[in-house]
């Protein structure tokens, strides 16, 4: 396949995106050359499946070089955090959206061993092989509504390699037999990598912020974010909506003025 010209409904988005841009953040419009590289990386996407400049050049046949697509990638001034909001509001309008449920996941992307340099890459567990692997962590804000579900916000989760350290060492130390008065203290979190709960609430806020007019149905999450802290605060910022937790084997629920550990089985005459 041939990558000579954006395809037409790819240049009819960027042509309103542009407008949406102009309306909404005067000034934050994309150039002439910005609009044709993006134009030139969303039919590259569509055709190769694939985010790979040397992908690009060949479908372009030489027209697009490697270092032109990547040059552009890194260093012109796009405003990528008004490309999402903006992108997110013409969807929704496009659909006729109002309201919906909002739903956080997250995903490991598994990257190289080797791989250092990309953003906030850290060592994880490779299920597959039960060993270990550099790879990244998104948490992803989604919207799910009655006709489609689209990511509104993301943000990539990295543990504080300060507290990682210590966490190992202290756990080294409290199995030598080390009195816990005798470890190192804990050190303060740096701000630099938030929670995934912090995470969270702060997508939740700027959803919020970029689209007031959306009512929020819901909220769901994974039993990692079933924290009374979290869902009073998650109801909070979603105008007093439901927020939904998935429950941890060690927490207690509470029914009937009786509560019950979720790893004991509940009393027949109480039971749920």
């Amino acid at each position: 396949m041939l990558m000579n010209a954006p395809a037409t409904f790819i240049q009819s988005y960027i042509d309103d995106l542009n407008d949406a841009l102009n309306q909404l953040k005067p000034g934050a419009a994309l150039t002439r050359i910005q609009a044709v590289w993006l134009g030139t990386c969303l039919t590259g996407i569509l055709l190769m499946n694939s985010v790979c400049w040397a992908k690009f050049e060949r479908a372009s046949l030489g027209d697009c070089k490697v270092a032109a697509l990547s040059w552009v990638f890194r260093k012109a001034s796009i405003p990528w955090d008004w490309l999402l909001r903006v992108s997110v509001v013409l969807i929704l309008k496009r659909y006729g959206i109002t309201e919906g449920v909002l739903a956080f996941d997250e995903s490991d992307r598994a990257r190289s061993k080797p791989t250092k340099r990309i953003y906030k890459v850290y060592k994880q567990k490779h299920k597959g092989s039960r060993g270990y692997v550099n790879g990244q962590t998104i948490v992803l804000l989604l919207l799910v509504t009655s006709s489609i579900t689209v990511p509104v916000g993301f943000f990539f989760y990295m543990p504080d390699p300060a507290l990682k350290q210590w966490d190992k060492e202290d756990k080294r130390l409290k199995k030598s037999g080390i009195a816990k008065k005798d470890r190192p203290i804990k050190p303060e979190r740096d701000s630099a990598y938030p929670t995934k709960t912090e995470i969270a609430l702060g997508l939740l806020k700027e959803f919020k912020v970029a689209h007031s007019l959306i009512k929020i149905k819901g909220v769901l999450a994974d039993a990692l974010y079933g924290e009374k802290a979290f869902m009073d605060e998650a109801a909070k910022e979603s105008g007093g909506s439901q927020v939904i937790s998935q429950l941890r084997k060690n927490q207690n629920i509470e029914y009937r003025a009786s509560v019950f550990p979720l790893k004991e089985e509940v009393p027949k005459q109480s039971s749920l």
